[in-house]
């Protein structure tokens, strides 16, 4: 019987420490809160350590996103490919702005775009190819960046969950012509809510920080307003406190590392399948999700854990199956997305974080080792 481990144990928390609160009371003491030098200080340390050309500080990450889009004049008419399986902000900026998004089935154990079947959706109406990297796992970008090239489309990488994923010695965000990065509590480092947008090119980047604040172009003076611009930008008391988080990048990846090296040699049981990791990828473990046999055994799982004040949620959604897509567009959401489908009802994500610790971890896999 497993010792009780310290009770309860979330899904994710937040580890925010006293040097990342100093870092947020200073910007407040010195009264300049709105977007300014902290945020172009967290913009310098994203390009160091992504390697990206030019980073924009937004908002959120959903707002990246939109902001890519706009950028890139995607609207009415245009189609941009998405994965069927993710959080729903990868499809609801594709309708925002106007746009038509065409789904994807995935692949398990990856959950990732499934890219043998991309081709087969792209058309003349196709813009866009937005690749989820799902969990913190970067999808199969050279095949994607070789379809995207060939046919002459635009690739903006859905990287929420990614900061610090690697294919190589490459990083998410730095294959296509955006990256999208969240700031979500959940996220290795957080403002509670933030985004990051990357790019290669000076034009696209001037673009986004027009975008973000109001239309204005940067450094304009008298102000001047080129473009119909958002209020996406982020705060300075925001970006210090991720700064600040960012010295301790190197020891969270490995923490979650070491974290996910146990579940895997823990976890004794062929109710669950769990996840992969291509050869030449290193995954950055924002979230550890299961599939488990069938949706029953998810839900009365769900409740096995809860029963030990063990916290879980399930990881992301099979979109097409989420009301307003399923009426907007009648999917036959089981036999057109059978992988996104079965992720969704079976999937489950277990408690991963920096606050974790490997005692917590291998009570989890005791508890669920037990369960019948």
């Amino acid at each position: 019987m497993a010792e009780k481990a310290i009770n309860p144990i979330f899904l994710s928390r937040p580890n925010l420490d006293e040097v990342d609160i100093q870092a947020v009371v200073s910007v407040l003491k010195s009264g300049n809160l709105v977007q300014g030098k902290e945020v172009a200080n967290l913009e310098e340390k994203i390009n160091s350590l992504t390697g990206s050309a030019f980073s924009s500080a937004v908002s959120n990450g959903t707002a990246s996103l939109h902001l890519a889009l706009v950028a890139l004049e995607i609207g009415p008419g245009d189609e941009v490919i998405i994965p069927a399986f993710s959080y729903i902000a990868t499809a609801n900026v594709v309708e925002l702005v106007g746009a038509t998004p065409v789904f994807v089935d995935i692949e398990l154990g990856t959950f990732n775009i499934n890219v043998s079947q991309i081709e087969e959706k792209i058309t003349s109406k196709t813009k866009c190819i937005m690749p989820v990297h799902e969990f913190g796992l970067c999808a199969n970008m050279e095949e994607i960046i070789r379809l995207a090239t060939s046919h002459g489309l635009y690739v903006i990488e859905d990287a929420a969950c990614a900061i610090g994923a690697r294919i190589g010695d490459q990083y998410a965000g730095t294959f296509g012509d955006f990256g999208s990065f969240s700031l979500h509590p959940r996220k290795s480092v957080t403002s509670g809510e933030g985004g990051v947008v990357t790019t290669k090119t000076k034009e696209l980047d001037e673009k986004i920080k027009t975008l973000r604040n109001h239309g204005i172009r940067p450094g304009s003076f008298p102000m001047d307003f080129v473009e119909a611009g958002f209020n996406y930008r982020l705060t300075d008391f925001q970006a210090a406190l991720v700064s600040s988080q960012m010295r301790r990048l190197p020891s969270i990846f490995r923490h979650k590392e070491a974290l996910v090296d146990l579940y895997l040699k823990s976890l004794r049981t062929d109710i669950l399948l769990l996840p992969s990791v291509p050869d030449g990828f290193t995954h950055s473990w924002q979230t550890f999700h299961v599939v488990c046999k069938d949706h029953e055994t998810r839900e009365r799982l769900i409740g096995w854990l809860k029963e030990h004040q063990i916290f879980c949620n399930y990881g992301a959604q099979c979109i097409p199956a989420m009301s307003f897509y399923l009426k907007k567009y009648q999917f036959d959401v089981k036999q057109q997305f059978p992988s996104a489908y079965e992720a969704y009802s079976c999937g489950l994500a277990l408690p991963l974080s920096e606050t974790l610790t490997s005692e917590e971890v291998s009570y989890v896999c005791e508890i669920i080792n037990q369960f019948k």
